[in-house]
């Protein structure tokens, strides 16, 4: 049975007690971010085009073509990860750093809006015409009094240049449906202030904990939302739960995902390679195959996959396929170097 009763509580904390009282402390009943340049977004490029608004806000001056070059050198690439967004900002553009959470909720967005942040959110999207998929949004103000964020929203617009309005229980739901992650970009400078507007969150071992009592909970209230029991498996995953994740995964695809679903989460192939279910695995991957060809993801679990299995000339393939589709993405070329010779 998949436990849904809320693990314990840490004791400990990374950050300082006044730290933790500022990612505690109250806000105001409204905050909106000003300076910003709305940045339509070519075609399936909604990624570089969100994190390029919200890196321009701190004086980046390049546009979302060349964060697209390093994010996705295939302009047919269908994702790009918020950890690839984080090892982008991090590894290529000085003076500023990003980081990457789950389990992010309504306070803490107004939190970092108070405190100068706008955030990258990823959501579940399906405008008319098009079916389900993922997109990102950049949050960039709240009013309690309409109950709304403010997005800059490369796909749909600016709202008029103050932001789309979006609904709280709006954002949130369609924010469910990954895992509530979500990206900060901030100078470096600033990256004591941004771990206290995260509290216990800014340390990625109790964020994880943090995720699984939040899947636990939801998993346990709405037993009937696909979207709950995948985020459950997710936080199993990010905790090395591997059993207890497949399981929560299985529970997911039983009720139903979206068909672009393992596009943009990769949690399954991770729970299923540590429980050594690779014909589930090899499944999936060629699920995808069949969908789209531009997921190097796919073709690195279906990788790891066929190593697991001793056909190490297979793997190898598949690993290079994953690097023709995107260059930066180093997982392959690890994979690469650790087969056998």
């Amino acid at each position: 049975m998949i436990p849904l009763t809320p693990t314990p509580a840490p004791t400990d904390t990374p950050v300082a007690v006044a730290e933790v009282a500022q990612a505690e402390a109250p806000v105001p009943p409204a905050s909106h971010l000003i300076g910003f340049k709305h940045i339509t977004q070519s075609w399936n490029n909604c990624g570089p085009a969100t994190l390029t608004m919200g890196l321009n806000y701190w004086g980046w001056d390049g546009s979302q073509a060349d964060a697209a070059r390093w994010l996705k050198p295939d302009a047919n690439d269908k994702n790009v990860t918020p950890e690839q967004m984080v090892e982008f900002v991090n590894r290529e553009l000085g003076g500023l750093k990003a980081v990457s959470r789950h389990a992010g909720n309504i306070a803490l967005l107004k939190r970092l809006i108070v405190a100068g942040y706008p955030v990258v959110v990823e959501t579940g999207f399906a405008p008319d015409g098009y079916d389900w998929m993922g997109h990102y949004r950049l949050v960039i103000g709240y009013s309690d009094a309409e109950g709304s964020f403010y997005v800059y929203d490369s796909f749909l617009g600016d709202g008029g240049g103050q932001g789309r309005v979006m609904r709280y229980d709006e954002l949130d739901k369609l924010w469910q449906e990954f895992n509530r992650v979500y990206v900060v970009v901030y100078p470096e400078a600033q990256e004591t202030h941004v771990a206290g507007v995260l509290g216990d969150d800014w340390d990625p071992e109790l964020n994880a904990q943090h995720a699984l009592r939040t899947a636990q909970i939801e998993a346990q209230m709405d037993r009937g939302n696909p979207f709950a029991w995948f985020n459950l498996g997710t936080s199993f995953v990010l905790n090395g739960q591997f059993e207890e994740a497949s399981r929560a995964y299985d529970e997911a695809r039983n009720l139903g995902l979206p068909w672009r679903m393992l596009w943009y989460q990769f949690g399954p192939f991770e729970a299923y390679l540590n429980t050594n279910r690779l014909d589930d695995v090899l499944a999936l991957a060629l699920a995808n195959d069949n969908n789209t060809k531009e997921v190097e993801e796919t073709y690195y679990y279906w990788g790891l996959a066929l190593a697991q299995r001793g056909q190490y000339a297979e793997a190898g393939q598949k690993f290079r396929q994953a690097t023709t589709i995107n260059r930066n993405f180093d997982p392959a070329y690890q994979a690469i170097q650790a087969l056998p010779q």
